[in-house]
């Protein structure tokens, strides 16, 4: 359990009540309104949808995945055993052999380049869920001892009468106000997430199969096919 967890159920009661204030209406101009279109998403969805992130399943995978480069260093290592047989054959494999080597391990772009990426990604998403949980702890922690909690929850809490709608009024604006810090913080978590992805992509792409070099045709001199030879030794 990290510091959001703590915060979580007196955070979500919070964002709730400001959810039922904030669809009332907030105040023209006030800067919640451009958070809110780009997230669209009120704050307290918002929240429960940022609580199911966790950075612990996300370091499991990219420790699993890393379990899978042995398997390739064994594959690799039977490849690269001499082979004791010589003529067109041997050649022709010996090419194969250089190229598939080439693929499973031969850097970024083969498929333990590939893995080796896939696992860095991971670890950082997981990096960048442990950080942005703490600092909308921090964020949420700010707005539950604020003022504005204070009016948002006096707002919600007692039904104001008609010729008195002054603590709703207030609870509009400190709702907006809670809002907007919440909102703010959580789309500096997402791009973050975002420039991860831009920047792990390219390291992310498929891996194709290049043999390099084109099929292998051996030179048979101009005499039948029966006549080439192939020589093996032990």
């Amino acid at each position: 359990m990290d510091f959001l967890d703590r915060l979580a159920e007196p955070g979500l009661d919070l964002l709730g009540r400001v959810d039922t204030l904030l669809a009332a209406g907030a105040p023209e101009g006030h800067r919640v309104w451009p958070l809110l279109r780009r997230m669209q998403v009120l704050p307290g969805d918002a929240l429960r949808g940022f609580l199911e992130l966790r950075p612990g399943p996300l370091a499991t995978a990219g420790h699993a995945v890393r379990r899978h480069v042995h398997g390739y260093d064994h594959a690799c290592a039977a490849l690269t055993d001499p082979v004791l047989w010589s003529g067109s054959a041997a050649m022709a494999y010996g090419q194969s052999r250089a190229a598939l080597l080439r693929h499973l391990d031969e850097g970024p772009e083969s498929l333990v380049g590939r893995l080796e990426a896939t696992a860095g990604y991971a670890d950082a998403l997981a990096d960048w869920v442990e950080g942005s949980r703490l600092a909308v702890a921090r964020a949420l922690a700010e707005v539950i001892g604020s003022t504005e909690a204070v009016a948002v929850v006096a707002a919600t809490s007692v039904r104001p009468k008609a010729a008195d709608a002054a603590p709703a009024r207030s609870g509009g604006i400190a709702a907006a106000e809670i809002g907007a810090r919440v909102l703010a913080v959580l789309c500096v978590a997402y791009d973050g997430a975002e420039t991860l992805l831009r920047q792990w992509a390219p390291s992310l792409a498929e891996s194709p199969w290049r043999p390099g070099g084109g099929r292998f045709r051996p030179d048979t001199g101009g005499g039948p096919a029966g006549g080439r030879t192939t020589r093996v030794g032990w």
